[in-house]
């Protein structure tokens, strides 16, 4: 098991690999770094293994496959995830590896946005893409999350084999954030002095298209671990449909004493039997909720013992 092991996805990073594989060896001389390769065309692999790195590979494209290769092959008593875009400074790794060596947390979160990524960030709807995302997730989920987005974390050993990697792209930092909240991970956050992208380097992130999967993801979570909430949403809106095609129903027996509309009456009585669908799927699914809960704490505690014993 290493002591450190710092992860870096990467996909067509040939301008920074070396530079940021350097920085880490020189600042967290102890650690071994990863480099998993995902289908770079422009020889990053070898700028990565030249500089030190272990290099692995992973042909599923997208972020989200990469760190789950990543998860799943290193074992390490800390884990430090980062961009191969040489964004983010190697040296707040150290604070980052003391929280999580010290027990404050499970997941430290590398804070951009309380820092100077609205200064350095040139592309206006990132900016506004990731306020949003961190206001509707604190919202939805009741947490206090600094940096929603950030790709620059660390990782406790238990944080790491238990977290199931659903995302396939750029959505599962997202995705990080909310199983953390969710499973009531202790969390920390380190303020992260952004740096612009040096010239020849681009992000590959897609504002529009990678937004869209942003924000689906969100649902998704939200339905999973909230089902009880999310269904009485669903719930009130149907009943409020069923409300309003009643009307023309109640008033056809007040003023007619019989009911000519026809369409109104099936449409109410379809709506008000799908929001008593509803309601109990949201019920039966709060029950699976709690029990998923439950289980979870127990495969939790395995793990706990399982690192304690490899440390040992």
């Amino acid at each position: 098991m290493d002591k450190i092991a710092v992860l870096i996805p990467c996909y067509n990073e040939s301008t920074t690999i070396d530079k940021v594989v350097s920085d880490f060896k020189r600042v967290l001389p102890e650690a071994v770094i990863y480099v998993y390769d995902n289908n770079s065309s422009d020889g990053t692999d070898e700028i990565a293994k030249n500089a030190g790195a272990i290099v692995r590979y992973e042909y599923r494209q997208g972020k989200g496959n990469v760190v789950r290769s990543m998860f799943r092959d290193i074992d390490a008593e800390c884990y430090i995830m980062v961009d191969g875009d040489d964004t983010c400074p190697a040296e707040t790794a150290v604070t980052m590896a003391a929280d999580i060596f010290s027990g404050k947390a499970d997941m430290v979160i590398g804070d951009r946005l309380s820092s100077t990524y609205f200064e350095t960030n040139t592309r206006r709807f990132h900016s506004w893409g990731n306020n949003w995302v961190r206001k509707m997730v604190n919202r939805i989920f009741k947490s206090d999350i600094k940096d929603v987005m950030s790709g620059y974390r660390a990782f406790s050993y238990v944080f790491v084999k238990t977290f199931p990697v659903l995302s396939r792209g750029f959505q599962i930092e997202t995705e990080m954030s909310i199983h953390a909240t969710h499973r009531n991970f202790k969390i920390s956050h380190v303020p992260v002095e952004v740096r612009n992208r040096p010239q020849g380097s681009e992000s590959k992130v897609k504002t529009w298209s990678d937004g869209w999967k942003i924000e689906q993801t969100i649902r998704y979570l939200y339905r999973t671990y909230r089902p009880d909430r999310y269904y009485s949403i669903v719930t009130g809106k149907l009943l409020i449909i069923s409300g309003l095609f009643s009307i023309p129903v109640f008033k056809d027996c007040m003023y007619a004493g019989s009911i000519n509309r026809i369409a109104p009456l099936i449409i109410t009585g379809c709506t008000l039997f799908s929001a008593i669908i509803s309601l109990f799927t949201g019920v039966i699914l709060k029950t699976m909720a709690i029990k998923d809960q439950q289980d979870f704490e127990i495969r939790l505690n395995q793990y706990t013992d399982r690192f304690n014993k490899i440390k040992c």
